[in-house]
């Protein structure tokens, strides 16, 4: 069963030697964040911080911040075995043909519906509940990360919100800058399902539209705001279905929204349609800051929480940083779903310097001419994957994983003229180096040995190889030689 709550995370994660409780006073203006940048980069623990100047709230950070605490969190011991028993259920292993393969499917039916939220009638996120001038956000110890920041962010938000069309629901990850204690940005990308609740909502001629924000909850239900499911697929859904269970929902005190009863913490409120701020800068997962534009400003009503909250939180910048293993939770866990639409595909990393979106390398087994450019336009066409500036294709015997592998592929395989494809799209609202916002050109190259067929007329040269019977001989002896 899964973690009941952030807490109990926590307590894993303690249990384990991996998390340290910092005494000392620290600032959340710059030094929280210089402190775990350098514990990131070392792969060091996750942070407690319970002491913390200008707020009674602990501060948890790098929760996540190596593959070890991402299988903790998620509760494996590899994140492929995910991938893998999604699979299971939308692809088994037997269709049912007969009456009863009809009847063996039916747990598994059964067991789909146990992931479905559960609403209760109250949590531990309702033992404090504040509402007009008792709400001051700036008491909590909200983090400036990096000094030419626009101001303090929150940077671990999970924001609900509604289609107004169809009801259902919404949970993502958008950056909040703290403007004063009632107010705040909503850093919503032109591209996520919250920026097309808002395009809904505006077409309809409302002029406000209720949102909550849940701070704190079990891993699972964190992890999934990030996720990059279908449109219409309901994050909790697919928290449920991680953590095993339902994830308790409680009805706002303000809103028509559900939120994690389980929270620490919930900010209730409205985002005025026709109101605009200036938000920015801020040091992203670019390594760079993202420049200031205006977005939509949400105002909060009221503020439900435990009486002891927790303020879970996470810094992003040059990589490695625990933004990297969630992104890497989502690369392992959906290239299986890849994999279905493009069953060619055997492997996919992406590496930790393309920040997610602007690289992927893909391994596949090739079939006929042209098959890698055929893959890399398949992947543009596909959800977020639109977004990736560079795809790189090599042959199933390589791994993509082994970036010096790759690049030894890259720099040998390749007529640039043959092999390099340019293709205009859209492309993440970070990337700084295109012309224009939203808007560029990608790159695939296509590093597999080349055909005849595909207009290589010379002969293509093996790779050099030792022959399987000296690599035995020179394993046995090997301790022989005295070497190590």
């Amino acid at each position: 069963m899964g973690y009941r709550d952030l807490r109990h995370f926590i307590e894993a994660l303690e249990q384990k030697g991996w998390l340290k409780r910092i005494t000392t006073e620290v600032d959340p203006i710059l030094e929280i964040t210089e402190i775990t940048d350098r514990v990131s980069k070392a792969y060091g623990p996750a942070l407690l911080f319970e002491n913390v100047k200008g707020s009674d709230m602990p501060v948890l950070i790098n929760a996540f911040g190596t593959f070890e605490r991402m299988n903790l969190a998620l509760e494996v011991n590899n994140l492929d075995e995910i991938g893998q028993e999604i699979l299971t259920f939308l692809q088994p292993p037997e269709v049912p043909t007969s009456f009863f393969d009809k009847l063996k499917a039916l747990p598994k039916v059964a067991q789909i519906a146990n992931f479905m939220p559960k609403i209760v009638k109250t949590g531990p996120v309702k033992e404090v509940i504040l509402k007009g001038d008792e709400i001051d956000i700036t008491k909590f110890p909200i983090l400036k990360c990096w000094p030419g920041d626009g101001g303090r962010f929150i940077t671990l938000p999970l924001v609900f919100t509604k289609d107004p069309e169809t009801g259902k629901r919404n949970v993502g990850m958008y950056r909040m800058q703290v403007y004063d204690g009632r107010t705040t940005g909503m850093h919503w990308h032109l591209h996520k399902h919250g920026a097309e609740h808002y395009r809904a909502h505006k077409r309809r001629g409302d002029r406000k539209m209720e949102v909550a924000v849940a701070l704190g909850a079990d891993p699972a239900t964190i992890y999934a705001a990030t996720a990059p499911l279908p449109a219409g697929v309901d994050e909790m859904f697919f928290a449920g279905f991680l953590r095993k269970e339902p994830v308790e929902l409680v009805k706002c005190e303000t809103v028509d929204l559900e939120v994690p009863a389980l929270a620490e913490i919930v900010l209730e409120g409205y985002v005025d349609l026709d109101e605009l701020r200036w938000e920015g800068p801020f040091g992203d997962h670019t390594g760079y800051y993202s420049l200031a534009d205006y977005y939509p400003v949400f105002h909060i009503n009221c503020v439900t929480m435990r009486k002891k909250p927790i303020y879970p939180t996470t810094i992003v910048g040059k990589p490695p940083m625990e933004d990297c293993y969630l992104g890497k939770a989502t690369e392992r866990i959906f290239l299986p779903l890849l994999k279905l639409q493009l069953p060619e595909i055997v492997d996919m990393n992406l590496p930790l310097e393309g920040v997610f979106h602007n690289c992927a390398i893909v391994s596949i087994r090739k079939s006929y001419p042209g098959h890698a450019k055929k893959v890399m336009h398949a992947l543009w066409g596909m959800g977020q994957m639109m977004f990736t500036k560079l795809i790189i294709v090599v042959d199933e015997h390589v791994n993509p994983h082994n970036v010096s592998e790759v690049m030894w592929k890259v720099f040998n395989n390749i007529d640039a003229k043959r092999d390099v494809v340019m293709v205009e799209g859209p492309l993440d609202i970070l990337d700084h180096a295109s012309p224009l916002p939203n808007y560029g050109t990608k790159m695939g190259i296509d590093a597999t040995k080349k055909w005849p067929s595909e207009g290589h007329t010379r002969e293509w040269p093996d790779d050099i190889e030792m022959s399987p019977e000296i690599k035995e001989l020179v394993d046995r002896k090997w301790k022989s030689y005295g070497i190590d």
